[in-house]
Formats: structure tokens, C-alpha cells, sequence
């Protein structure tokens, strides 16, 4: 019972999470060491709306060049996991109109840490790093495409002690950074957020939590600071080794800070699941719904028309599944779901009326494809995305196909 209460601490509280997995994550911990390993691959990607301004301007045909490792060491007190990847997004040709540079960087880092001081402490860090230019919907911010690289971080560190037999704490601190191109203004955001977590052990498969979060927003030019307290009350249950559940639910208070700003209350949900049917097939889902303080400042009818809206309720939903036909082939598919309500906007640049609300979005990503591996290093895959975003905001109503060939290697 003691392992069970504490090694299902690390990552369950936290706002977003900050593996790569992103809302995926249900806070697992790397069971055995893995040498280092090695990936060098490339894609080939086919792309029929490449204007990251969200207008169809036509297609381009891109290289994406990479390379990678990755290690785990699990020793009795330290727990260390390591992955980074570099790469480079080279246009082969893009449309005169497009706004697409010729060449744009690619990175990715992640390093987690959990040490067990004795059987009652444990120290649990986990970090990420990405610069990338398309969004990644996983990670819990993106809801649209916007005209630059960006740069995101975040790192969690906190402690977590075991009181008695069945009952724990999770205590941390969790800052995040969303910083973009020079060329896209009001969207970057710093959030520091403090939590603590009570876990009371049920049964060998069954944890309660109960959850209080403090998070300090600060926004960029014309977006406004915002302050959200979260009280959730949730549960994580295992109903097999290859099956876990992670709920949580409760109320969020959002404030801005800002003259004539609009507070509210929302319900706040998160939701996780994580199931290995067979030996074949996986799937893994998520969901999310509460006030999100990004991409609050959007332009409404004209370019320069611009209210910052103080309350934008979203839900984030994400399925992917993987079926292994055998060892050399598999499958692949997932599902992005983002409905955006926009609601209380004030007016804070350029003509149009004072304020304006019941604006909403809705983004779908789908993406299916299939797994080749030839030999026991070298591994191909093809696949297919589509996303259409619906808007009624200006210029974020498009649709976008596109087509990749990849292919790698690992040692």
C-alpha cells in the first residue's frame, strides 16, 4: 500500500502537464533503465493551406530533417528520464502571398526527476521545452494556427510525503511560459501556479483526491493579467496494470485584472484514460473544460478591430488509438475536439462597439496513418491530417489537408 499511495503521486495535480505526452499524461513513472538511444529520421510533408495566417493561399511541399535520444535510469532512490529532439523545417516552395519563410527551427526537451529521500518523501521534478511552428493540441494551449515559431516551457517541481498508511500530499509549484514570434502580438503568457493534493488511499486500486490551485496569468500588450483559484475533488482508478482512469472536478474563480473586466465561475473538469486493450491495441483519451486565459485578445470583424474577452470556456477533447497487425505493421488515428465560447470581450483597439460577446470557435484535427518497420532499426510511416477550423472571428475560418512520408532510424 505504501508504494501504491506515492507512486501515483508525481504529475496528478498539476494544471497541464508537462511531459510530451501533454493532457495524455496520467502520471506514470519509468519502471526500468534504457540505454541511450539514438533516432535520425526525416519527413516529407505535403500541405495545402500552408499560410499560417489562417487564409488559403495555396500548398508547399516541406522537409523535416531530425535527430534524437533518449535514456531512462531507474536506480532504488532516483528515478531519471531524458528526451530531446532538433530538427529543421525546410519549405521546398511556398506561395509569393504566403507569409512562409524558407526555413524554420524545430526543438524539443524533456527531463524528469523523482527522488525518494525515504519511504515517506519523495521529490518529484518534471520539465519541458518545445519551439516549434504548428500547434501541438496535447499540450493544452493551442486552439488556432498563428504566424510564427513559438517558444513553450514549463516545469513542476514538488514534494510529496506520506502522513500515514492511506493518506498523502502532493505540494508544488508549476510555472509556464507561451513567448512567439515578434510578428504575433497580445498571444504570449506567463502562469505561475501553487497547488496542493490530498490522496487518501481506498483501496489497492483506488485513490481519492482532493485539490486547491493558485494561478497568477500574466499577459502580453494588450491581453490583461488574470488570477484562477481551482477546488477539485476527483478520483484515480486503476482497473487493470494496463488500464488507469484519472477525473477531476470542482469549481474555478477567474479574475481579471483590468478596469470594466468581468469576473466569473466555471466548472472545471479534467479527465484521462490510458488503456492497453490487448497486446495489439491501445488507446489513450483525454478531456478538459474551464476558462483558459489564452488567446483572449482577438481581432473580431476587421484585423484591427481588437476586444480582449474575459471569459473563453473551452473544452479540450483528444482520442488516439494504435492496433498492431503484427510485429512490422500498425496503425494509427486520433481525434482533436476544441469548441471555444468567447463571452464579456471589451473593446481595446481600433473601431467597432464597446463590447462584445456569444462569439464561439470550433477546431477539429484528425489525423489516421500506418506503421512500417523494415528491419529492427529502420521504421517508415505515412499518414494523412485534416483540420477545419469554424470561426466567428476574423480570419480564423480555413480548412487544411496534409500528407506525410517519414521515415527513421534507431540505434
Amino acid at each position: 500500500m505504501k508504494r501504491t499511495l506515492l507512486a501515483g503521486i508525481a504529475g496528478l495535480t498539476v494544471v497541464g502537464t508537462v511531459n510530451a505526452e501533454g493532457l495524455y499524461y496520467v502520471g506514470s513513472e519509468a519502471k526500468e533503465t534504457l540505454p541511450l538511444k539514438w533516432v535520425v529520421g526525416a519527413n516529407l510533408t505535403y500541405d495545402d493551406n500552408v499560410s499560417p495566417i489562417a487564409v488559403n493561399t495555396g500548398e508547399a511541399l516541406s522537409a523535416n530533417p531530425y535527430v534524437g535520444l533518449s535514456f531512462v535510469s531507474t536506480a532504488p532512490q532516483t528515478t531519471l528520464d531524458v528526451f530531446a529532439r532538433l530538427g529543421v523545417i525546410y519549405y521546398i516552395d511556398t506561395p509569393d502571398n504566403s507569409g512562409v519563410e524558407d526555413t524554420y527551427g524545430q526543438a524539443r526537451i524533456e527531463a524528469n526527476l523523482v527522488h525518494r529521500f525515504n519511504e515517506r518523501l519523495r521529490l518529484v521534478s518534471r520539465n519541458f521545452l518545445a519551439y516549434e511552428l504548428e500547434p501541438n493540441y496535447a499540450q493544452g494551449f493551442a486552439n488556432n494556427r498563428l504566424s510564427g515559431e513559438y517558444f513553450y516551457w514549463q516545469t513542476d517541481n514538488a514534494l510529496g510525503y506520506r502522513w500515514t498508511e492511506r493518506l498523502a500530499t502532493y505540494t508544488g509549484i508549476q510555472l509556464t511560459g507561451l513567448d512567439y514570434a515578434s510578428n504575433v502580438s497580445n498571444a504570449d503568457r506567463f502562469t505561475a501556479t501553487v497547488y496542493n493534493q490530498f490522496r487518501y488511499q481506498l483501496s489497492p486500486q483506488t485513490v481519492l483526491t482532493a485539490d486547491y490551485r493558485y494561478a497568477q496569468t500574466t499577459g502580453d500588450s494588450l491581453a490583461s493579467d488574470a488570477t484562477d483559484h481551482f477546488i477539485l475533488g476527483g478520483i484515480e482508478h486503476r482497473f487493470s496494470p494496463t488500464t488507469i482512469l484519472v477525473a477531476r472536478g470542482g469549481a474555478q474563480f477567474h479574475q481579471v485584472d483590468s478596469v470594466g473586466a468581468s469576473d466569473g465561475t466555471s466548472p472545471y473538469l479534467e479527465f484521462t484514460l490510458d488503456t492497453k486493450i490487448n497486446t495489439a491495441f491501445s488507446i489513450r483519451g483525454f478531456l478538459r473544460y474551464g476558462l483558459e486565459n489564452y488567446d483572449t485578445v482577438r481581432a473580431v470583424s476587421v484585423a484591427n478591430s481588437f476586444y480582449e474577452f474575459d471569459s473563453r470556456e473551452t473544452l479540450r477533447l483528444g482520442i488516439n488509438a494504435n492496433y498492431a497487425f503484427s510485429r512490422q505493421l500498425s496503425v494509427f488515428g486520433g481525434i482533436d475536439y476544441i469548441p471555444s465560447q468567447f463571452e464579456d470581450g471589451r473593446r481595446v483597439a481600433g473601431p467597432g462597439p464597446l463590447t462584445r460577446g456569444g462569439l464561439s470557435e470550433d477546431l477539429i484535427n484528425a489525423y489516421v496513418g500506418v506503421s512500417v518497420k523494415f528491419t529492427d532499426y529502420l521504421t517508415g510511416d505515412l499518414s494523412y491530417n485534416y483540420t477545419d477550423s469554424s470561426s466567428d472571428l476574423f480570419g480564423a475560418t480555413y480548412d487544411r489537408n496534409r500528407v506525410n512520408v517519414g521515415i527513421r532510424a534507431e540505434f
